[in-house]
Parts: C-alpha cells; structure tokens; sequence
C-alpha cells in the first residue's frame, strides 16, 4: 500500500515534465520508503531500473548491463560492457535518440560505488559529455545516508553541483502514519505511532484489525517477529561498531541524557562519545534537545533523546530486556514487558512529540493565530515556586513576540483549572515575548469537561485539543 509523499510525487513528476536532463538525489536510511516512492513514480513511465547489491564491481556491472539490453530490446546474448564509462555511455547515446523521455534509476549507488570507487568520477563524466544532452529523468538512490551525503552531495564529490534536486526521504509523522491504520480509533493511533512511529515498512506490518497491543507482541516480544532484532540489524548494516551504539542508544532510551552519563553507562571513552552522537544524530535516531530560546551552539542544558518513537520503544521495553526475551516466554510475561508500568509514561512523552507535529503542520496550512518560525519545549528553574519545571510545547514568532504555550495530558483524569493555571504562571518564564497576551492550548487525551471549556468560552486565546482532534483533517 503505497501513502502519503505527495510533496515529493509532485516534486519528481515537475522534474519529469523538464525538457532538459535533471537528476535527483534520494536517500534515506533503510525501511523509509526509497523504493515505494521511486516504484510509485515510475509504474506509467518508460524507466531504466537498476539496483545494486554488495557484490563486487564485475558482478554489478553484468547486472547492469542485462538491464540496459533488456531495457533498449538487445538480444539476450549480448555480451556484457567492458566497463562503466562503456555502459553509461551507451546508455546516454541511446537516451539521446529516442524521443521519449526516460527515466533511469540507479538504486542502491552505494554498493556500485563502494565496489568500484571510480564509479562517481565516471558517472560524472559520463553527465558531463552526455546526459546533459538527454531529457532524461536519473534518481541516484541509496541508504547510506553518510555516502550520498559525502560522495554524492558532497562538495568533494566529482558529482557536486549536477543535482537538479535532492530529497531525503524521513519516516512519516504521526498523521500520515496514520493512514495505515484507517479503522483505528484516534487515542489507539497515538499508541501504534508512540511504538512504531512513522517508517513505512513496520507500519506495513500491522494487522490493524488485531488491534495495538497484540501488534506489539508478535512483531517485537515474539521470537520469531519480523521487528524482533531489527534495530541491531540497522546498525549492523549502517555502522562499524554496532555494539558501542547499540549500548548508546540503551543508555539514552534510559533516561541518560548527557555526554558524560551516557558515556559512563554505555561504557564508551568519555573523549569518543561526541563522534558517536554526532552519527546517531545524523541518522535521525537521535536528538539534542535544548531549552526553547536557548543557543543550541551555546546551552549548557542540552539533553539528548531517542527521537525516532520506534527506537525509542525499542530500546527501553524490548532490548533493555532482550536476555529474558532470549527464553520462551508466556504471553504474561510479555505483556508485563511491554506495557508495564513505565509504559504511559513513555507515551505521554510520545503524545508531547505528536501535539508538536500537530502545531507545526497547523502552522504550514495557516491555521495557527500567527505564523511560527520557531517550535520546542522548555525546561527549567521557576524562581517563584522553587522547583524544576517545563512547558510541553511552544510555538513562537520571535519577530513580532507571538507565542504559544501547550500543555499535553496522556491521563484519562486531571484538575483541568490546576493545569490551565499552571501553563498561565509557567509563561512569564519565557523572556522576549508578550506573554500577557500568549496563546495558550490545552491537549488531552479525553475531552475536558463541560464546565472547564464554558469557563474559558470568552477567552480566544485558549483552546482545547483531544485526541480526536489531532487527526481531523
């Protein structure tokens, strides 16, 4: 099934309509939906399609070369190109005589380009002295997002500057997840994204009508589920020390949140951590967080968390507990796993993460009091009442002072007035703004009562947001 990635549909199918040679650049790491996206594109287009595979450079280029004759209608028998500029060339003089345009797609690069080092100065040339003069449509695809960002787009790369256009692909946010799941009620859905999040190929794993809870056991608590180790493969593909990141990425899921204490628990040299980070970070796997208004570059608070809500889970109910899982375990045990008591904890944390995604795609359509350009959450010391204390979610325009304040309740009860009146006080602590005139929003779970939104029915600058609300159109 494929959903959702309009904006990058539209954004290839503009290239197609190009009378000129235009490349794209789409990478993202595995699962994300590459080969969907591109499959979507290309199935009403003439489309030279090849994948490769970690096997060497001679194997890879037999492959390519059976693709190209079957492609232009060579005979079967015809023997294999010398080389890649051979190929690539053949295939730009070819492009180059028909009056359709074409659509080439090398998937996996990567792997031709690890097996034949040349392949980016070759491929370059063969842009340079003949594409160019094609109106050909090439997607250079890959999951290694560290290569097509360093050897592709990188401006040491002999392909920098030929990209027309680059895309890298993320996992869905908690809307367009979502569609997966069209029959499952709002407050379940929160609870699939908190534990799958938003990538394409563990959302098409979900057997909606089964329901949330028993998605998660037979897809991770089951020793046999299909997402059982499939963060340790990921690292294992994508990194050279999956041990040292794995035992990372349990600390952070764990509440360790700086360099120091996520070094010292995951046992990894205090003088290597920042690399290690700075890779995880690039992966999209994890985030450093910092107080909202705070310089990123400058803050002492920064803290670090698992930012893709699948890893997160992962890592603090299923790997934390991966040498009891390694027995046969009964369905008792398992549900104890996986929805112990630290459970709601966690997807109260995610349900902070969906109202933030809530606001910044309120905010793209417009519907938001005033255009925001910034979004995050604070934390810190309230001087008045002498404690640590946070905001949930901000929205803000620091050019004319507009901010918004969220407060997010994953709780089927709470003093509803004690929490409005709480976010009231809790925004003075924000400096620059005109907080006497702040907007504030109230997410819950449930809908609040009767009495509260009566009370608040003159106020335009307080709103309440359920669940339900979340995933109206």
């Amino acid at each position: 099934m494929f959903v959702a990635r309009e904006h990058e549909l539209k954004t290839l199918e503009r290239l197609y309509s190009s009378d000129s040679f235009e490349m794209v650049v789409l990478y993202g790491r595995r699962r994300v939906g590459k080969t969907a996206l591109i499959d979507e594109f290309v199935k009403d287009k003439q489309a030279l399609y090849f994948t490769a595979i970690q096997q060497s450079a001679k194997m890879n280029l037999e492959d390519f070369s059976r693709a190209v004759m079957e492609f232009f209608g060579m005979p079967a028998s015809t023997p294999p190109f010398g080389g890649w500029r051979e190929a690539l060339s053949f295939v730009a003089e070819q492009t180059e005589k028909s009056d359709k345009r074409i659509v080439f797609v090398f998937d996996e690069f990567p792997y031709a380009a690890t097996a034949e080092p040349a392949l980016p100065s070759i491929l370059q040339i063969a842009i340079d002295h003949g594409f160019l003069k094609t109106n050909m449509t090439m997607i250079l695809s890959g999951s290694n997002e560290g290569f097509m960002e360093n050897n592709v787009l990188g401006r040491k790369s002999p392909l920098y500057g030929r990209r027309t256009a680059q895309i890298r692909l993320l996992p869905f946010d908690y809307a367009d997840a979502a569609k997966f799941l069209p029959n499952t009620p709002a407050q379940e859905r929160i609870l699939f994204y908190a534990a799958f999040g938003g990538t394409p190929y563990y959302l098409a794993r979900l057997r909606e009508r089964d329901g949330f809870e028993a998605n998660v056991l037979r897809l991770m608590f089951d020793s046999l589920g299909v997402l059982r180790e499939e963060p340790m493969m990921l690292l294992r593909e994508e990194l050279r020390e999956p041990a040292s990141y794995y035992s990372i990425l349990l600390a952070i899921a764990g509440g360790k949140a700086t360099p120091k204490l996520i070094a010292e628990h995951a046992g990894v040299d205090a003088d290597s951590i920042g690399a290690y980070l700075k890779t995880l970070v690039g992966l999209r796997l994890i985030d450093r967080k910092v107080p909202f208004g705070d310089d990123p570059s400058k803050s002492r608070k920064g803290m670090y968390v698992v930012s893709d809500p699948f890893f997160a889970y992962w890592f603090r109910f299923v790997g934390r507990n991966m040498s009891v899982l390694e027995g046969n375990i009964g369905e008792i045990v398992a549900r104890k796993l996986a929805f112990g008591p630290a459970f709601d904890t966690y997807v109260g944390q995610q349900f902070e993460t969906v109202c933030q995604q809530w606001l910044i795609r309120r905010n793209a359509a417009g519907e938001l009091p005033f255009i925001a350009t910034q979004f995050g959450k604070w934390w810190g010391n309230d001087p008045i009442a002498r404690e640590q204390t946070d905001i949930d979610v901000i929205a803000a325009d620091p050019s004319a002072k507009a901010i918004l304040f969220g407060e997010c309740k994953w709780r089927n009860s709470f003093n509803e007035s004690e929490a409005i009146a709480r976010l009231h006080r809790r925004a003075g602590l924000i400096k620059g703004y005109h907080t006497d005139d702040a907007w504030m929003t109230l997410f819950t779970k449930n809908s609040v009562a009767e009495s509260t939104r009566n009370r608040h029915a003159g106020d335009k600058r307080m709103s309440f947001v359920t669940a339900e609300d979340l995933y109206e159109e």
